[in-house]
């Protein structure tokens, strides 16, 4: 067979049902062979970064899924190469397959040459212009093992296309995928771990995506719950624990937390991090976080241990692994009597809680955005999976919404690129057609790659999008205060043909209907909840995205610091009276 039926042939003995891409010129001999193959489900994208992102969300829904995505040769892979950024910054398996000119050619600035394996190797596991036909399923094979392998990553395989034409003796029922390697603590770092744990007053456990990854979330709630540790989850953590666990503590940092997470990390005295990496937007000002506190450091990779700050215990391990050994040892110091009681410390989490929220409810015209996140706690469940990129939307919907279980917060975390969001969630509501997908932009995100939308459309991938419209860079202008400048991020204009909407701009609502999905505008506060039912409603009934768009006052400032966990500036009036925060999981108490 062909070189690339033999890729095609693997991909599917490793578990691909799914991909998503954009033919062309120099990887139509793969495309060929995926046509006659079959068994692989290919999503036609509007632009190959968009392939890239929707691969990112496949992934990202399920455990053990590998998002697959395919483009022709030069600009096509270095399209694609954001999602790879993407992608190794939140360790998430990915494969990139781009074509590539003849071999003979590389060196010859032929038609769309690039070397795409030396652009793609920093924000890779691996990447690889394959010159010899045979070798396309050792590459491949190497591929799926270097991707599940100590800390997830994607991979980028080139082929050029008289490789992939080439004949090759392979025997696809002779494939097997090679054994994964990770990782494992000992049960004499747990031991040590775990003394001094029990030795602190006031631990907390941070919980971060290394968890989700390892689908160890239950493992994770098993271990809170037998020692009694109230758990902070960090952004890519979200999910692990419940938010309306007696032991979620509430998230920690500059910008997506709570006031009640900060609250309680400043009470702490020993932090465990488990698949966390300490992320600067989590910790802020180094000397502020660490301060009087002890830490234990777990992760998948060895050189995580150590990089952002030293810990005074690291251990190397796979979360699944390391936390395995936790609850068993754990479940023998509970029942000879030795772990300390933490129901008083436990309790004061709580009391933080209730005393230290949020105000999301008003009545304001045009909306404040705290209502829109208000009223999306009333109408989606927690079977919800949210779908997010960056931006005060972002920021603001981790501060005030709701999430109960893994991969029901997917987040493009470090890298945070525009755009993401419509892409990612059509590759999560393709992984789970079934399940109730809600995506959270700004206007700005959502106007990067709208064009996906159609994607939605001719697909019938339905999700339900809320689009935030300010009609403004709204976290670029609230960084620009430090500067006392407002310069080049208002994006508000009079459409000539939409003059109903003022200066908001696009009219969004036209575009999407354009594009073949549904569209609601929303400007007042008491229809977002009807237009959220009538949402869910279209996207069932139609089998398309249907975008809810809600539209904010110009400027609102969200809660957020500059510097560290201890001086966010709450910009708006906080809540204190329960009718302030209606949706809120503590009632609230005044502090």
């Amino acid at each position: 067979m062909t070189a690339a039926r033999a890729a095609v042939e693997i991909l599917k003995r490793e578990g691909v049902s799914n991909a998503f891409g954009v033919p062309g010129a120099a990887i139509n001999p793969f495309y060929a062979a995926l046509k006659a193959s079959g068994g692989v489900h290919h999503t036609l994208a509007r632009h190959v970064e968009g392939a890239s992102h929707m691969a990112e969300g496949y992934t990202r829904a399920r455990p053990g899924n590998i998002g697959v995505c395919i483009g022709t040769s030069g600009p096509a892979g270095t399209d694609m190469i954001t999602g790879l950024y993407s992608a190794i910054a939140d360790s998430i398996p990915i494969l990139c397959i781009t074509g590539q000119a003849p071999t003979a050619v590389l060196h010859k600035e032929d038609f769309q040459a690039v070397d795409i394996a030396s652009i793609a190797s920093p924000v890779t596991k691996a990447a690889t212009t394959v010159l010899e036909a045979a070798q396309v399923p050792g590459v491949f094979q190497r591929a799926f093992h270097l991707m599940r392998t100590g800390r997830p990553g994607p991979v980028l395989i080139d082929l050029p296309i008289d490789v992939q034409l080439t004949e090759i003796e392979f025997d696809p029922d002779l494939y097997e995928p090679l054994p994964v390697h990770r990782p494992a603590a000992t049960r004499k770092q747990i031991e040590r771990a775990l003394e001094m744990l029990n030795a602190s007053e006031r631990p907390l456990l941070v919980a971060g995506g290394g968890i989700i990854n390892a689908d160890a979330s239950e493992l994770l709630v098993e271990f809170a719950e037998l020692t009694g540790v109230p758990v902070v989850p960090t952004l890519m953590g979200w999910g692990v624990i419940a938010d309306d666990h007696e032991l979620n503590a509430g998230m920690v940092g500059l910008q997506t937390s709570h006031r009640y997470g900060n609250a309680n990390f400043l009470e702490s005295d020993f932090v465990l991090g488990i698949g966390n990496r300490w992320a600067n937007r989590h910790t802020g000002k180094l000397d502020v976080y660490t301060q009087g506190r002890t830490f234990v450091h777990v992760d998948i990779e060895p050189t995580q241990i150590g990089k952002i700050f030293a810990p005074d215990l690291g251990i190397a391990s796979d979360a699944k692994a390391a936390l395995e050994l936790f609850v068993e040892v754990a479940r023998e110091l509970k029942a000879a009597g030795r772990l300390r009681d933490r129901s008083r410390w436990a309790a004061s989490t709580q009391e933080r809680r209730a005393a230290l929220q949020r105000r999301t409810h008003f009545d304001d015209v045009p909306l404040k955005p705290q209502r829109v996140y208000e009223e999306m706690n009333r109408a989606f469940g927690p079977e919800t999976r949210y779908v997010t990129t960056i931006g005060l939307s972002q920021i603001a919907g981790a501060q005030m919404l709701h999430v109960y279980r893994p991969r029901h917060w997917i987040n493009c975390g470090q890298a945070g690129p525009l755009g993401w969001t419509i892409p990612a969630a059509l590759g999560v509501a393709t992984a789970d057609p079934e399940g109730s997908v809600v995506a959270l932009s700004g206007d700005y995100d959502f106007q990067f790659m709208l064009e996906e939308l159609a994607v939605g459309a001719q697909h019938r991938i339905p999700y339900v999008h809320v689009l935030v419209n300010n009609s403004y860079l709204g976290l670029i202008r609230q960084a620009q205060r430090n500067f006392d400048i407002d310069f080049q991020v208002n994006l508000e204009f009079e459409n000539l043909n939409s003059p109903e909407i003022g200066v908001y701009g696009v009219d969004h609502v036209k575009v999407v209907e354009g594009l073949g999905c549904k569209a609601i505008r929303v400007t007042e506060p008491d229809r977002l909840l009807p237009a959220f039912e009538e949402a869910k409603k279209l996207a069932a009934e139609f089998r398309v995205p249907v975008v809810v768009e809600a539209i904010l006052e110009r400027v609102t400032n969200i809660a957020m610091s500059g510097t560290d966990i201890a001086s966010v500036n709450e910009f708006e009036d906080i809540a204190t009276d329960p009718s302030h925060a209606p949706t809120a999981i503590r009632p609230i108490v005044a502090s």
